[in-house]
């Protein structure tokens, strides 16, 4: 935790919104601690930004000078060292999640505020940020992919099922093996086999948000495990995953056609629960879908 007071920055077109968040803070103990400024424009929080010292950015994403997602997308650009939490409406929930799988620590209803949540929020957005940080700085990624490899996976998402327990929220494992590896690099070359490994890479990039842990653990398996956002399921994600696997395979120039056998397994809060055993579980019903695929081929 920070030793001196954590410095937020709102970024909210109504300067009458920070008036209220600085009263419901200093009417509860949660709130001490926290620092907040007001820029009513991007323009004006870009420049703040500039000047350093902020390390969270609370962003509603309607300004005077720029509106929705490209809002959230230019901040992010400009200041991808400051972890952010996207503030929407009510009727914006959907557009929340997305900017979450766009890089967001968070996103909070603003309607929903209440000191005890937004304290929690801006503190866990700091925490998950800097764990983030310290990682890219390790050996922790996979040469051919750039995607965390084995110990990253372990070492990282150690840390997040820790951070599930402290927050309630259930963490998905998804685990990956490509079908028919072998035989693209016995007819097609080993080279060939390395770019179908990157370009599940990309897809997996694409279908999970930035602070899921994507990880190649070992030749042509692949895991991921991700915080579950608010009103996305597990299937949701899997189907996704399929669909986007799919449009490859109809749109590739490339000499072979990309199929993943994918199994699942859900965390929703007991504290007993270990990585190894979503792994695990996720691997054995990745493998029970390899099964059945190869005895509909034999059948």
């Amino acid at each position: 935790m920070l030793q001196r007071p954590v410095k937020v920055l709102l970024v909210e077109s109504d300067r009458d919104y920070l008036d209220e968040l600085r009263e419901r803070l200093g009417d509860v103990r949660a709130g001490s601690g926290i620092e907040i400024e007001w820029a009513g424009e991007l323009s004006q929080a870009l420049a703040r930004l500039s000047k350093g010292g902020i390390d969270v950015v609370l962003l509603d994403l309607n300004l005077p000078d720029s509106q929705g997602m490209v809002t959230f997308e230019r901040m992010y650009a400009f200041a991808a060292d400051v972890p952010i939490i996207v503030l929407t409406d009510t009727s914006d929930e959907t557009v929340g999640v997305s900017t979450v799988q766009g890089g967001a620590q968070d996103f909070l209803v603003k309607e929903e505020i209440v000191p005890t949540v937004l304290a929690r929020a801006v503190r866990h957005a700091i925490e998950r940020h800097r764990l983030l940080s310290a990682l890219k700085s390790l050996s922790l990624i996979d040469d051919l992919t750039g995607l965390y490899n084995r110990r990253g996976f372990a070492d990282l998402g150690e840390q997040y099922l820790k951070l599930a327990h402290r927050t309630g929220r259930g963490v998905t494992v998804v685990f990956l093996d490509l079908d028919r590896f072998k035989t693209i690099n016995d007819s097609l070359g080993h080279h060939v086999g390395d770019r179908a490994l990157i370009k599940v890479a990309d897809i997996l990039r694409v279908t999970f948000r930035r602070s899921d842990i994507i990880a190649r653990l070992g030749g042509d398996e692949f895991a991921v495990l991700a915080l579950e956002a608010s009103g996305e399921s597990s299937e949701l994600l899997i189907d996704r995953l399929r669909d986007r696997f799919g449009e490859f395979n109809q749109t590739s120039h490339e000499p072979y056609q990309l199929s993943m056998s994918i199994g699942m397994a859900r965390h929703d809060g007991d504290m007993r629960i270990r990585l190894e055993d979503l792994v695990s579980e996720a691997d054995n019903a990745m493998y029970q879908e390899k099964r059945s695929k190869r005895k509909a081929v034999l059948g």
